[in-house]
């Protein structure tokens, strides 16, 4: 065998070898991506049949702190693959705590929020309660190994007094409920209540409180300084927080108006702001390109009645802006003896 013979049976020997090395490395890569996407399993707790309680934590998409959340934010519909049923829930809450939070005659419908994780610690796990007539969000507080401990009740829909409501979570895991309501004067008064999870009781401790006087305020008008030339501009009652304001539109055939009410001792509240126009010389009827509430002012001597079509998006629910204002009389009408 010569020389040159022999050199070329070593190179195609290591030229094969080099193959079969890259043939193993790109199986075992294989193998890993496929591994990975078996562990990074897709989770939902929409269905009956119950999840594993490390699968119902993991489902919840971490927070980052600080965290703020506006009660505002329950006026919007949950996303459907939120949804958490209630066989998935009871994994993590006991009937206790879900019969306290049962609303009239349904528990209602629960969604995930999110999760804020304690190092070497608790988790807490937010979650938002929506039923008929009202919403909820709750921090429920579980152990490392996904038990139960403790909930907590923070923001709640509808507002009562049109008091606007705040939750937060900071990084030193203190979970603090803000209230604030704007007066007449424009000034905003604030009331808080602070919250730190005791592991040791297995409860969350109100740890301070700064109250918010809870007295009526006068209702602000946006509008009040328009013009108010046209026969139906003026103001219109129903008690001290009820009020139908209509002042001259920014042409002849319309109207500019802004609507507050509150019913059932003011756990529902409605507002609206905008310009209707006339449909004929006593009627005049909001309507807008993309905005499924329509609002309808029947003026009569001395009144206006509102008639409304899905307006649930500017109001509580179970309360209309339906009903009968009667006209305030203006300042120098008083008649000369």
């Amino acid at each position: 065998m010569s020389y040159w013979h022999h050199i070329r049976i070593c190179l195609n020997r290591l030229y094969s070898i080099n193959v079969i090395r890259s043939c193993y490395i790109s199986a075992l890569f294989i193998l890993l991506m496929a591994f990975g996407c078996q562990e990074e399993k897709t989770i939902s707790l929409r269905g009956d049949k119950p999840v594993a309680p490390e699968d119902f934590v993991r489902f919840f998409s971490p927070l980052t702190l600080p965290y703020t959340l506006a009660d505002s934010t329950l006026l919007a519909k949950p996303s459907d693959s939120l949804a958490i049923s209630l066989p998935n829930l009871k994994i993590l809450l006991p009937d206790t705590v879900i019969d306290k939070f049962k609303q009239k005659g349904s528990a209602g419908r629960f969604y995930a929020i999110g999760k804020v994780v304690v190092p070497d610690g608790e988790t807490y796990l937010l979650i938002r309660q929506q039923g008929r007539s009202a919403s909820r969000v709750l921090v429920c507080a579980v152990t490392a190994d996904h038990k139960f401990m403790a909930a907590l009740q923070t923001l709640s829909m509808p507002r009562v007094n049109g008091i606007v409501q705040y939750m937060s979570i900071d990084r030193r895991f203190l979970v603090a409920v803000t209230k604030q309501r704007k007066s007449s004067d424009g000034s905003l008064a604030e009331g808080k209540e602070v919250f730190v999870f005791n592991q040791a009781a297995g409860l969350f401790s109100l740890i301070m409180t700064e109250a918010l006087d809870e007295k009526p305020t006068e209702l602000i008008n946006p509008i009040d300084t328009l013009p108010a030339i046209h026969r139906y501009a003026g103001d219109y009652t129903n008690g001290k927080m009820n009020l139908v304001s209509v002042r001259d539109g920014r042409r002849p055939d319309r109207i500019s108006f802004f609507v507050h009410f509150e019913k059932k001792n003011g756990s529902c509240i409605g507002e609206l702001k905008g310009e209707a126009y006339w449909k004929s010389p006593r009627v005049a009827e909001y309507r807008q390109d993309g905005d499924p509430c329509v609002l309808q002012f029947q003026f009569a001597a001395g009144s206006v009645t509102l008639r409304e079509q899905q307006c649930g998006s500017r109001r509580g629910p179970d309360c209309l802006f339906d009903g009968s204002f009667v006209r305030k009389k203006r300042p120098g009408n008083k008649k000369k003896g």
